[in-house]
């Protein structure tokens, strides 16, 4: 008689990369699951999809009273309530990616502990879902530039490419959120408070041109200063600066493409997302014990 045939399945141990091969065998899974999360989230509800409208559209009447009336911050020429929506609209977009990709290896954790499938699916999957609210928004755009007569450049050819760097940065952002929160539940507290933070150090409300405007030369010591396009540069780093500010350039296009900021955006958008990655598969062994 022959000897049965004995199958040990193990958990793989140090830095992984990703199994794009197995991510697509488990496509199905990832459809469905994103294909939920766009239902629960506008089923029996009263004003259906337009509550992707109304969040940034609220903020911008706002901004539009309290920084474009009342503190007259600049918009580079161009009327401030398209200035700051234009800008809400991807910004919206990310910060919502990132509340709900950080909180969703908790939200799964009945399916992490029973089955096995690609774990980064799950936070993933809100990362893919939010699209939709970010594609309804932008509707609105279009209404902003009829009704304020502004012409897109054709700079709007570099919409793709700003979307794709939009969705890299929340999801490496949320690859990252999402594998410490599972372990350390109380981050997941502090996202909201990161997402404020992050809304007014990003170019939403104002914008980049103020930074060489206020800081044309920065003494660090007797010898050796900064200058405004080096601190510039240096806050291109943060991703959604360059694609904002790259939104603004393509559809109202009141400045030229800020190829610097989308530059240094990409480079710390690459290195965030890989770097999620490898973090999320290094943890991903511990998900179900912790779940």
């Amino acid at each position: 008689m022959s000897k049965p045939i004995q199958t040990i399945i193990e958990p793989k141990k140090g830095w992984q990369v990703i199994d794009w091969k197995e991510i697509i065998e488990y496509r199905d899974l990832f459809y469905f699951l994103v294909l939920r999360d766009i239902k629960v989230l506008y089923k029996q509800t009263v004003l259906g999809f337009s509550w992707a409208i109304m969040q940034p559209l609220f903020q911008m009447v706002i901004f539009t009273v309290i920084f474009g009336k009342m503190a007259k911050v600049d918009s580079d020429g161009a009327p401030y309530a398209i200035f700051s929506y234009v800008a809400l609209v991807p910004w919206t977009y990310f910060s919502s990616s990132m509340s709900a990709s950080t909180t969703s290896l908790i939200g799964s954790s009945g399916m992490l502990t029973k089955v096995y499938f690609p774990r980064l699916v799950i936070p993933m999957t809100p990362v893919l879902a939010k699209l939709v609210d970010f594609a309804i928004a932008f509707v609105i755009i279009g209404g902003l530039m009829i009704w304020y007569k502004v012409v897109p450049t054709s700079n709007i050819i570099f919409l793709p490419l700003l979307i794709l760097l939009m969705v890299m940065a929340a999801s490496g952002i949320g690859m990252w959120l999402s594998a410490l929160t599972i372990q350390y539940r109380d981050i997941k507290h502090a996202t909201g408070f990161l997402a404020k933070i992050l809304m007014y150090a990003a170019p939403v409300v104002w914008p980049v041109s103020l930074i060489t405007e206020q800081f044309p030369l920065v003494q660090i010591t007797e010898t050796w200063s900064i200058t405004g396009e080096t601190i510039r540069l240096i806050y291109g780093l943060y991703p959604m600066a360059g694609v904002i500010e790259g939104f603004r350039a393509s559809i109202i296009g009141t400045t030229p493409m800020p190829w610097d900021l989308i530059g240094m955006g990409t480079l710390s958008t690459v290195i965030l997302f890989v770097t999620g990655a490898f973090y999320f598969k290094r943890m991903e062994r511990r998900f179900a014990d912790v779940a």
